[in-house]
């Protein structure tokens, strides 16, 4: 069992690295990032039980990232009646959304991408 084109782009964007898209541009990508190319092999050489174990890691994600941009919905009151809202909401689901990306870098055993906060690229 292999990931689909679509979970492997998520696989991509959710441990912090950019798309490749469809041409190969010499100046980026796995070529000058040491730890891209092992999230690359990582991907393509997946078991069928690791396969099914980062499926259901990329619904859980698409679930927080969802509920993440959903909390907006929300941000302008600040108490209704008994309902208080809580002023942490946005900032306690990037935290837990953050902590689930993180947590498929460290299954695939690789360092969060540039985009995830991970400080540095290696240059070969």
């Amino acid at each position: 069992m292999s990931l689909t084109d679509a979970q492997l782009v998520d696989c991509r964007r959710y441990c912090g690295y950019g798309n490749s898209g469809q041409t190969v541009n010499p100046a980026s990508g796995y070529r000058f990032m040491t730890r891209y190319g092992v999230l690359e092999y990582r991907l393509a050489n997946l078991t069928a039980s690791e396969a099914a174990v980062v499926t259901t890691m990329l619904i859980n994600l698409n679930g927080l990232e969802t509920a993440l941009w959903g909390s907006s919905v929300n941000l302008d009151t600040d108490e209704a009646s008994v309902w208080k809202h809580n002023k942490r909401e946005v900032a306690d689901r990037a935290g837990l959304y953050n902590m689930a990306r993180l947590e498929l870098c460290n299954f695939f055993g690789v360092a969060a991408g540039p985009s995830l906060g991970s400080s540095g690229q290696m240059v070969v």
